[in-house]
């Protein structure tokens, strides 16, 4: 007769109480699955967060309080779970799980790694960890009504990144700079803004007129006579955004005028930009002012503060008073400070909220409340604590099977906002086999590279490929020429002397070979490289293999397709544009009647009605069943703070 404690077999419940697992991430779906976990009976628990508690967590996370608002969530979440079960053995740590400190053998500690996290760098490294130390792991997101969990084991299942993703939604440098057409475009502005004036300093952020737009025919000498202008109001002359704001002493005023009126009248100088669209209509400070009615008060003003749309003067106003507030933290960090822009630090989302509005103004759109400026530029989708909770539960259904020894029953299940034909808003789809061609968990990883040999720099090879692109924490780079040149050097300061230095001055050219390694990863990648000089503009590098990003297909009910990036089509929508709905789908919702087949399928039916190989899945789950795709949908879940957020930009 089969012994129970509780609900669970003896051996099963013996084996909760002694196995060490490691929960990455203590936001929404975080404190849903620690306390799950604790319920369940698992007595040994690690749980990792670099974040803070924020008093817009506490709607959804609830092992909060306000009285936890500034505090660790990893340490809190660990108080909190203790009351569930105080004989409960929980390790917090206040940290990024990308710290070296959690190598290999730390991974090593724990029978199962159960991911909530919050961006794709970290998914990539956590997948990468648990690779190297051969243990089980299951991912999770969600987005919204959406959501999805599925399981990885090394040789057995897909990774994390056997089915490649889309980069994040960008945006040509000339669109943002002269000629935006949509309020995102405005919003990327703005953020490209506060680093310039406040941040640190990019030049692929520029913001001043774009002179080298290839649309722009104009003549410099007929520009320079009639944005003369531009040498006015307070001396305005054109050096870098950061040295004149701080000759003016980050005068409001002045930097309003520069942006807002000097700006766009010399964006008029370039004639042909303004052929075939509407030209921009300059904002001056002083004029503004004298027309202002300061007692009227905004249709809007009886609904939430967040959600009301000011009118121009109030955005100056906003604009002003930020200004002043971040001028001010500047002075008490001291010389040579710099502020990161954060969506949760209010003087920083005024600024972008302001700056953002009375650039659409500018451009003749419809300005956008400060919630729907956050929403856009924090890249949030807005969260349902039921959809977290939901996940949670089944990410500890899955565990279950793990340590009972039962991997080939473990599932990657949907959730889906609309029951399938069958009723169900749960879909369980079969585990993918490992992706032959994936960089990361073949046998022998290899991946090819175009690039301009003669124009990338070492520092664009370690920082933009390697790094961004491929994920890698600190690489190690050899070219194999036969010498064993070591090109980029993971020991502090042993090549930085490459750092600006070409490819080509190394020797490398068209069919050399880099053998690139990640010790924290335990990781070996060999990349083999292609010179090219019919790069698009503003693209550096290409991956042999994956399509250029380009906007979707046409899609059957475009309605539909508009509604699945928050599951929600009456809520705000993170992007003015559809293209955007599935440029970061770390969630795939299917529609499939039965559990048939893999997901990779499936997610090729919900969103083309076929049966192929859908390259934006998150796990490459598939079924060969035909599905709907007016209830399927991608949606995206790297969430920002917890598991709410599309990546945009």
């Amino acid at each position: 007769m089969v012994q129970l404690v509780g609900s669970l077999r003896r051996e099963l419940a013996d084996a909760l109480s002694s196995s060490k697992v490691l929960v990455v991430g203590a936001g929404g779906i975080g404190c849903e699955l620690l306390k799950n976990l604790v319920l369940t009976g698992f007595k040994n628990i690690d749980v990792i967060d670099l974040d803070t508690i924020d008093v817009s967590n506490l709607n959804r996370q609830f092992l909060f309080q306000k009285k936890h608002v500034g505090k660790s969530k990893a340490q809190v979440a660990k108080e909190s779970a203790l009351q569930f079960c105080p004989s409960a053995n929980i390790t917090a740590y206040h940290d990024s799980i990308m710290n070296p400190d959690y190598n290999v053998e730390f991974f090593r500690k724990f029978v199962l790694v159960m991911n909530a996290l919050d961006n794709r760098a970290a998914r990539n490294h956590v997948n990468r960890m648990c690779l190297a130390a051969d243990i089980p792991l299951i991912e999770s997101g969600t987005a919204g009504y959406l959501g999805q969990v599925t399981v990885i084991r090394k040789g057995v299942t897909e990774c994390y990144e056997c089915q490649p993703k889309p980069t994040q939604k960008t945006f040509p440098g000339c669109t943002i700079r002269n000629t935006p057409s949509e309020p995102i475009h405005c919003i990327v502005w703005a953020k490209y803004l506060f680093n310039q004036l406040f941040g640190e300093e990019d030049a692929d952020q520029e913001v001043s007129p774009d002179t080298a737009d290839p649309e722009a025919a104009w003549n410099p000498e007929e520009t320079a006579a009639r944005a003369s202008a531009s040498e006015k109001d307070g001396d305005i002359r054109r050096v870098s955004t950061k040295d004149w704001a701080r000759s003016t002493g980050y005068d409001p005023v002045k930097l309003f005028n520069k942006l807002f009126k000097d700006d766009i009248m010399y964006l008029l100088t370039m004639d042909k930009l303004w052929k075939k669209r509407k030209a921009p209509a300059p904002l001056d400070w002083q004029q503004l002012q004298d027309s202002a009615h300061p007692q009227e008060e905004s249709p809007a003003s009886s609904g939430l503060k967040d959600q009301q749309v000011l009118d121009v003067w109030g955005y100056c106003q906003l604009f002003r008073h930020s200004v002043e507030t971040l001028r001010s933290l500047l002075q008490e960090k001291g010389e040579s400070a710099e502020l990161v822009w954060d969506k949760d630090d209010p003087p920083a989302m005024d600024f972008v909220t302001a700056a953002a509005n009375l650039r659409m103004n500018i451009f003749s759109m419809n300005m956008k409340s400060r919630f729907d400026v956050k929403s856009m530029a924090g890249n949030i989708i807005p969260a349902i604590a039921t959809t977290n909770a939901i996940i949670a539960g089944l990410i500890v259904l899955e565990g279950l099977k793990i340590l009972s020894g039962e991997l080939e029953s473990c599932r990657t299940i949907f959730l889906n906002k609309c029951p399938n034909l069958r009723k169900k808003l749960l879909v369980p789809c079969i585990l993918d086999k490992p992706s032959p061609n994936c960089y990361v968990c073949a046998s022998k990883p290899e991946v090819t590279v175009k690039v301009n040999v003669q124009k990338t720099t070492v520092l664009s090879l370690q920082d933009k490929i390697l790094k961004e692109r491929f994920g890698m924490v600190a690489p190690d780079v050899q070219i194999e020429d036969g010498k064993g040149t070591i090109l980029i050097s993971s020991e502090e300061g042993e090549t930085e002397a490459n750092n600006n230095k070409f490819l080509s001055d190394f020797g490398i050219r068209n069919g050399s070979r880099l053998q690139v390694d990640d010790f924290l990863q335990d990781y070996t990648l060999l990349v083999n490289v292609l010179h090219t000089e019919e790069l698009e503009r503003d693209v550096e590098f290409e991956v042999v293999g994956e399509a250029p990003d380009k906007a979707p297909p046409p899609q059957s009910n475009q309605e539909e397709v508009n509604s699945i990036t928050n599951g929600n089509k009456d809520s705000a929508q993170p992007s003015t544009s559809s293209k955007a709905a599935a440029d970061d789908n770390d969630v795939m919702i299917v529609d499939s009647d039965e559990e048939v087949g893999t997901a990779s399928s499936s997610v090729a039916a919900a969103t083309s009605g076929t049966k192929r190989k859908h390259p934006d899945s998150e796990t490459g789950e598939s079924t060969t069943k035909r599905a709907r795709t007016d209830q399927s949908a991608a949606a995206a879940a790297t969430d920002n703070d917890d598991d709410d957020v599309i990546a945009l930009d």
